[in-house]
């Protein structure tokens, strides 16, 4: 097994539901979640909801900005919401994208006495246009379940049991619309990062391009559109609860210089409650399971994660924290004590 890619893997979904093809897609499978962290899913099953979606995406970007002013993520405790061109970081650099975010729908209102991090699981902001709330929403939940009948794949590829990661599942995914204007070359359409929302990430791009991941050797590996195919990534969430075995991959997007990038990524949301010491544990006991060799397992151990540090209670805490930093308007409004105290350990 190499320890690095130079392309990105492409898993056919028909081949893991297939008896007579599962086991030899399930060893592809296990080399790009071990090496590479990111694939292609192809024949997953969505492809006419995809097209519909990103139909409707120049539309809603369209809209005059006092329509979607009205659904700007400021209103929100729980990040959700329309975000203006130039409003996000990531790695303290400004990303040059403007998109929508949304939650799973029905989550609990929050109360005084809940924990703090618990107001991240909140209820979306629609922009007011006939029928995106259903549109959202179906995708959403249609997602929800390819991505956990993949997750149960990714088990059975290292070896454990199907249902392994299911109690690690969330009560709140996560979608958003994103357009990446065209800006002047070397923009940052959004910078380097490992996606911290979750499990896992299934992203729907066009066919304009800019996605890069970086391999084990420093290099930026192009990750250009196949059409038809959903982009799968390793977050965070998996890499903490694995002891570093499935790794998260570093990744960003360069903005477009002739055209217009749009995107939908969706995100595998993962238990906000998990604490530290309990990933310890989970992460002791399922590498114990994996049959990698001991010199993976040995690396594995110094992947850093933010999940993973001291200084944060839970994975609600820590994510709250991601939010706050990458939305700092946001966070000021709504966490002003905490944006202070986070805003200094960037800082420090």
């Amino acid at each position: 097994m190499s320890d690095t890619f130079s392309s990105i893997p492409i898993i056919d979904w028909r081949r893991l539901q297939d008896p007579a093809t599962k086991q030899a897609a399930l060893d592809d499978l296990r080399e790009a979640i071990f090496v590479v962290g990111f694939l292609y899913l192809t024949n997953h099953g969505l492809e006419g909801l995809v097209a519909k979606t990103h139909a409707k995406l120049p539309e809603l970007f369209d809209l005059p900005a006092e329509v979607k002013e009205k659904c700007d993520m400021i209103n929100s405790p729980s990040f959700v919401g329309y975000t203006r061109l130039g409003a996000e970081t990531t790695a303290t650099k400004t990303d040059l994208r403007e998109q929508y975010d949304f939650g799973t729908p029905g989550m609990k209102t929050w109360t005084e006495g809940d924990n703090i991090w618990e107001r991240l699981e909140g209820n979306s902001q629609y922009p007011d246009v006939p029928g995106v709330k259903e549109l959202v929403e179906d995708y959403i939940a249609k997602s929800a379940t390819l991505s956990q009948q993949f997750m149960r794949f990714v088990s059975e590829c290292l070896s454990l049991p199907p249902d392994t990661f299911v109690d690690f599942k969330g009560n709140m995914d996560r979608l958003k619309f994103v357009k990446y204007p065209q800006s002047p070359p070397d923009s940052q359409g959004v910078g380097p990062h490992k996606d911290s929302t979750g499990l896992f990430t299934f992203l729907s791009q066009d066919n304009t391009g800019g996605l890069q991941v970086l391999n084990k050797n420093g290099q930026w590996i192009d990750a250009p559109p196949i059409e038809g195919s959903l982009v799968v990534n390793v977050q965070q969430g998996l890499e903490a609860i694995t002891g570093g075995i499935c790794a998260a991959t570093t990744h960003r997007v360069i903005a477009p210089t002739t055209k217009t990038r749009y995107s939908i990524p969706f995100f595998l949301g993962v238990r906000m409650d998990l604490t530290l010491d309990q990933l310890r544990d989970s992460g002791a006991h399922i590498v114990a399971r994996i049959p990698a060799s001991d010199d993976r397992k040995k690396r594995a151990v110094d992947v850093p994660s933010e999940f993973l540090s001291p200084l944060y209670s839970c994975f609600g805490e820590a994510y709250l924290r991601n939010r706050i930093l990458s939305h700092p308007d946001v966070g000021r409004k709504w966490y002003p004590e905490l944006y202070e105290k986070y805003s200094r350990q960037v800082l420090a």
